[in-house]
């Protein structure tokens, strides 16, 4: 395959809230970004129905609609985008250096990691069938639309825990339901859980399938409950639920960053405090790909702003006066 070389101020890999908005501002600094966005476009929320959290809207919008305002205001504005893979990068020399699957060669002054991260799902195709029709990952995003309802978690580590506290604040009654007969969360998280008169818990416990309405008929379509197994004995049960958060865990998506940057045990990129700049000066990484705490598109929106803005900076600062100290 023949390599193409490319140049930029400004590589900004991975597209959604952070990478969208980083490149905004970049754009904006006249910096001529190039945007590379990989193959889902628009990131977590391109499969995220109802959004009502996000400031500036009085009723809930589309998920995808608001990835694709995004990007048509960072096209705007000046951005270059394209719909590519990033499969190798060169972070010891600079310029640096990123290979896409499409056969660029990009040379960039600066690089902000927006890959994001991926929540892990439990692979039932009935999940899958019902992913954004009552099966979520977020309890922040959705809780809201369990007002009164019975939900289900499914976990049973620090996320799982958490996300079920949080959902007694909307919904009536929170099952989780635990693979194994111990939580592997914290103490005090699981002190607060096992005293909560709006939790219970179900053990030795997995789901075998999500059952549900599906879309064509007369009644809203919906989860309505699932099978679940009994690990030891393989018997089965129903319950009956409205809705099923898997919390499991996220995966980032910073494989192909592995021994470039810095990372902690489970792959999360870090960065200084109060900043989004990585172990490399001029690399930096903003949204899912750093923060496993927050996790929502206000906040990755954010850290693709802080990035842009501390790429113009080194750009216009350290770069700019090594450049004039080499020409001397």
């Amino acid at each position: 395959m023949t390599t193409t070389l490319r140049e930029t101020n400004v590589l900004v890999i991975g597209s959604g809230p952070a990478g969208y908005t980083a490149a905004i501002y970049a754009a904006r600094a006249n910096l001529k970004p190039i945007l590379i966005s990989g193959h889902e476009p628009g990131g977590q929320l391109t499969i995220t129905t109802d959004v009502e959290n996000y400031p500036g809207f009085a009723t809930a919008i589309q998920g995808p609609w608001l990835m694709e305002q995004m990007r048509d205001q960072a096209l705007h504005v000046g951005t270059e985008m394209l719909v590519d893979y990033v499969s190798k990068v060169d972070f010891t020399t600079h310029p640096f250096k990123a290979w896409t699957e499409g056969g660029l060669e990009i040379q960039a002054r600066t690089v902000i990691i927006c890959t994001g991260a991926q929540a892990r799902w439990l692979g039932l195709p009935s999940e899958e069938t019902y992913r954004g029709m009552g099966v979520s990952a977020c309890a922040t995003c959705d809780g809201f639309f369990y007002r009164n309802k019975h939900v289900a978690v499914i976990g049973g580590g620090n996320s799982a825990v958490e996300e079920a506290l949080f959902l007694t604040n909307f919904a009536s009654k929170v099952t989780l339901i635990h693979r194994r007969d111990s939580l592997r969360a914290e103490r005090i998280a699981q002190d607060r859980l096992f005293n909560h008169p709006k939790i219970e818990v179900i053990w030795n416990t997995e789901i075998e399938e999500i059952t549900g309405i599906l879309p064509g008929g007369d009644v809203p379509p919906g989860v309505t409950g699932m099978i679940l197994r009994q690990v030891k004995t393989g018997a089965l049960s129903t319950i009956e639920v409205d809705g099923v958060f898997v919390a499991i865990g996220h995966d980032p998506a910073t494989k192909v960053f592995k021994s470039h940057v810095d990372m902690d045990d489970s792959g999360y990129i870090l960065t200084a405090p109060d900043s989004t700049v990585t172990s490399i000066p001029g690399v930096y990484a903003a949204g899912d790909v750093k923060d496993k705490i927050y996790r929502q598109a206000i906040t990755a929106a954010g850290m693709g702003c802080m990035a842009a803005l501390e790429a113009d900076r080194f750009i216009h600062g350290v770069l700019a006066d090594a450049e004039k100290a080499e020409a001397a």
